[in-house]
């Protein structure tokens, strides 16, 4: 199995994420993507990758820090050299969030629409790459525009999945592929479970998103940690009728081919 989506260079892992990988190997998880939220988190992130074979990273600017100065969040040159690196995988994650108030909606859609022209131009010069999407409680707002970008619909995965059945079909219509998190396995979370069973397995990622959303059986356990990543996998084999090691398999296959990586034996 792979996380394909944490965050290594969070506080909590920080000069830990080969403790934390050997760990995570402990329970069949055999490699990790650290995702991106500024340009310093991505040339941080990149740092972690080139260190260990187990680890690929991302580069990329979050709409909830698209407050931040000019610096960390529009120096595109910067963002395009850790692209140029071979263990840097995929641009994001990117994206709209309307949970929280700020950043504004205008100060997400200013740094989206920028970096979104960013990767266009990127893909024109040879340096395509599969795009992360962080998409919350604005699934309506957020598909135009990426449509509009002209980039490839099946090169978008919508990370950490939170919404409903809805949502899902609006998603895989667009053409992009869908990743669940430890969320899936909550209680409260049915219209989730629900999306679960709608996405194509060709099209299915897993991932823990930590150091956040802990799945259960360990949901009080802080941080979430990438070993966790083999319980989304069994909720999601559960929800969707199939043997869990079988879907890892696939589900392995499918990073790999999304992400153009090669999971450690």
């Amino acid at each position: 199995m792979i996380d394909t989506h944490c965050h290594l260079t969070f506080p909590e892992f920080r000069g830990k994420s080969g403790a934390i990988l050997d760990e995570a190997a402990e329970h069949g998880v055999r490699g990790a993507i650290t995702v991106a939220t500024t340009i310093a988190d991505a040339e941080r992130a990149l740092e972690l990758a080139r260190a260990d074979p187990r680890i690929w990273s991302t580069a990329g600017v979050h709409p909830l820090y698209s407050d931040r100065p000019d610096a960390e969040i529009r120096d595109w040159e910067r963002l395009r050299r850790c692209g140029l690196d071979p263990r840097c995988v995929a641009w994001g994650e990117l994206g709209l969030d309307r949970h929280y108030a700020t950043p504004t909606q205008d100060e997400q859609r200013s740094v989206l629409d920028a970096q979104l022209a960013a990767i266009v131009r990127w893909n024109a010069e040879g340096l395509a790459k599969p795009v992360v999407i962080h998409c919350r409680e604005a699934f309506d707002e957020l598909l135009p525009v990426l449509a509009a970008s002209g980039l490839p619909r099946e090169r978008f995965v919508f990370h950490c999945f939170t919404g409903g059945p809805r949502e899902a079909r609006l998603v895989l219509d667009f053409g992009a592929w869908i990743s669940f998190t430890g969320v899936v396995t909550f209680r409260n979370a049915l219209d989730v479970a629900e999306a679960a069973t709608l996405v194509p397995e060709d099209r299915l990622m897993a991932e823990t998103d930590s150091p956040f959303l802990t799945p259960e059986p360990h949901r009080t356990v802080r941080p979430n940690r990438p070993r966790y990543v083999a319980d989304v996998i069994r909720r999601l084999a559960e929800l969707r009728g199939v043997d869990a090691v079988a879907l890892g398999a696939s589900l392995d296959r499918n990073a790999e081919r999304f992400f153009g990586i090669r999971i450690p034996g």
